[in-house]
């Protein structure tokens, strides 16, 4: 057996689709023929992979909110997706898929209590999917520092991937794995990926050829710089979006099927897979991470936090806007935290449980009467389920996605804003107390330079609708009158619909 090897990794995920008013996912235009992106990207990208049993072979992750989606919108190529890791497993003693974020949130920019909760969810909802529980877990966009390691590794997690970029030591074991230490004493083993080569697949792997022309062209220069032992092989990791198999990149299904199943070995590389390499070869060296970086900002985090130039045009709507989300998260739970100390209840490890009422394990109700050792009323077992619903959407409102992209009025922060706005109506059902004055006044200075348009702006169409009981349009391109024009001027072109959730890195 060769001594060299090779894993590819692929990142499903798909941001939630669904209306946090009605629960119901709207059609998308810009998917036609298809209704909404989920079922294009599925007919070009999961569905050919799962058929040619692609993911079999590689190390995967598919993201909370996809895989609740192809559960009911193709459940085949989802029972496909869950069975290649249970055959993985069954075949090689460990499986090969691993969990993610269950909001794909910047973890290093989450609070510390919302970085647990969304590691938490994450690993119920996969060890739920799976039948067992995660190795491995997928870091969203690769956002790293020491106090989310120290949760993965807390809860459980032994290893995670990050790029070449984000690490500082010796990689002459290639993607490794390698030790990091933590602050606390533990340590969390990290596989490296090769950031060039996973970029090459990425963005230009219709000018590669086919799978063979890679095999030979480019595999042979990556033999590393380390000793040659049969004790301490080399390993190359590409990591990528795993939409990049046929919904990026046309064909890509194809390529993926001939390299694993066939040109890697051909070349003289044997693939395999994360849990399975570092079952078999466990880390002896270690690297030091560099916080607060990413794989798809060269500013750090700034592209999900302050703005920079990782998307054009003027992105200082991002920081306002945060601030606003953050803002109003910590009035949140403040209603939530005192309304639960009435009860004599810990509300965050509450809030930790409910995902098994979220994925449908529990009814809401049942699940209540499980955590309080006393009768409720009707009415207070409304006001407290109301509030956890209030918690999930504020939880929802931080998807990486709303700051991705470089306008204001997309559909990404929009979704971020009617989240919010559902949060409120729900805390405000539940207590009377209205969050929502405050929170328009902080989105008055999350401005679009473009359209002139301002997050209040956004918020004031979608209150206008809910009061007036018709849908919100928090999808379609039409943009409300920016606030401070002139009455009758145009607010300007109209934004274009999300043509590629998860493009351009955005994992």
């Amino acid at each position: 057996m060769s001594d060299r090897y090779l894993c590819i990794h692929g990142h499903f995920y798909q941001p939630p689709r669904e209306d946090p008013f009605t629960g119901e996912t709207s059609v998308e235009i810009g998917a036609a023929p298809y209704r909404n992106w989920n079922e294009r990207i599925t007919a070009e990208c999961y569905r050919p992979n799962a058929r040619l049993r692609n993911f079999e072979q590689i190390s995967f992750n598919v993201g909370p909110t996809l895989a609740a989606w192809l559960e009911i919108g193709d459940p085949d190529t989802y029972r496909r997706i869950i069975a290649a890791d249970r055959w993985h497993q069954t075949v090689y003693g460990v499986g090969n898929a691993l969990a993610q974020g269950y909001h794909h949130a910047i973890l290093p920019l989450a609070s510390e209590r919302d970085r647990c909760t969304e590691v938490a969810w994450g690993i119920y909802d996969f060890t739920l999917r799976f039948g067992h529980g995660p190795h491995g877990f997928w870091l969203p966009e690769m956002a790293v520092d020491l106090p989310t390691l120290e949760t993965l590794a807390r809860q459980g997690i032994r290893f995670t991937i990050l790029s070449d970029e984000q690490v500082e030591g010796d990689l002459d074991r290639g993607a490794g794995p390698y030790w990091v230490r933590l602050p606390s004493g533990r340590r969390i083993a990290v596989f490296v990926r090769h950031r060039d080569l996973s970029n090459l697949i990425s963005f230009d792997l219709g000018r590669l050829g086919t799978a063979t022309d890679f095999a030979r062209r480019h595999l042979p220069s990556l033999n590393g710089t380390g000793p040659r032992s049969p004790n301490r092989p080399y390993l190359v990791l590409i990591a990528t979006d795993g939409e990049t198999f046929g919904h990026h990149q046309m064909g890509g299904a194809g390529f993926l099927d001939w390299l694993v199943h066939r040109e890697a070995e051909a070349a003289g590389w044997s693939v395999t897979t994360l849990a399975r390499f570092l079952r078999d070869f466990p880390p002896d060296s270690e690297v030091t991470v560099v916080e607060r970086t990413s794989w798809s900002c060269a500013h750090g985090l700034a592209r999900w936090s302050t703005g920079c130039a990782c998307t054009p045009g003027d992105s200082r709507w991002k920081q306002p806007l945060r601030q606003a989300l953050n803002r109003l998260a910590h009035a949140v739970d403040e209603v939530y935290a005192q309304a639960m100390a009435g009860y004599g209840l810990d509300p965050w490890g509450l809030r930790n449980d409910y995902i098994r009422v979220v994925l449908g394990q529990v009814r809401p109700r049942a699940w209540l009467q499980r955590h309080i050792p006393f009768a409720l009323t009707r009415d207070d077992e409304d006001r407290l389920l109301a509030l956890l619903e209030a918690q999930r959407h504020r939880l929802t409102m931080f998807t990486s996605c709303a700051f991705f992209f470089e306008e204001l009025t997309r559909v990404e922060p929009r979704y971020a804003i009617a989240n919010a706005i559902r949060a409120i109506e729900l805390t405000q059902e539940a207590t009377g107390e209205d969050l929502g004055p405050a929170f328009r006044r902080d989105l008055e200075r999350s401005r679009s330079r473009r359209t002139g348009v301002t997050g209040a702006d956004l918020f004031d169409a979608m209150v206008v609708a809910r009061a007036d009981n018709v849908p919100v349009n928090f999808r379609t391109p039409g943009l409300p009158r920016a606030s401070q024009r002139p009455s009758g001027e145009t607010s300007g072109p109209a934004p274009q619909t999300l043509s590629e959730p998860g493009s351009g890195g955005a994992g």
